[in-house]
């Protein structure tokens, strides 16, 4: 397991007891209502993510070199679909170590994005003349 997925609980613990020894009760009751509200943020940005990818096609985007372009190595799944306003195209096996998802605009042009843990590792744009030439 990578030190990414221990972090968050620990900082939520570690601000838990900064709240409790400060305060008490009521410093403690504030850090839960911190928490709380951090994670209905959190929750609300993937609802509102999700329910825009599902108002379009599965793997489109309005122009896959403006993706291309927007894209940065380690952002995660969630920022991709974000930028897409779609879902992509799986191209890799379930369950692989590696996800590979597609995404094309309407001039055919692809890009496709390799996922480690989540994370954009690799991406390539694939034109369809360059193809043919």
């Amino acid at each position: 397991m990578r030190l990414r997925s221990f972090v968050p609980p620990l900082a939520l613990a570690a601000l838990l007891v900064l709240c409790w020894l400060a305060w008490g009760w009521p410093g403690l009751l504030a850090g839960v209502g911190a928490a709380l509200l951090w994670l209905l943020l959190h929750f609300t940005r993937l609802m509102q993510v999700m329910r825009r990818a599902a108002d379009r096609p599965v793997g489109s985007v309005a122009s896959a070199v403006m993706l291309n372009a927007r894209l940065a190595p380690g952002v995660n799944l969630l920022h991709v679909v974000a930028l897409t306003r779609s879902l992509g195209e799986r191209l890799g096996a379930e369950g692989a170590s590696t996800e590979t998802y597609a995404w094309r605009d309407a001039s055919d042009a692809q890009v496709r994005c390799e996922f480690e843990d989540g994370r954009l590792v690799r991406w390539q744009l694939l034109r369809q003349g360059a193809a043919e030439s």
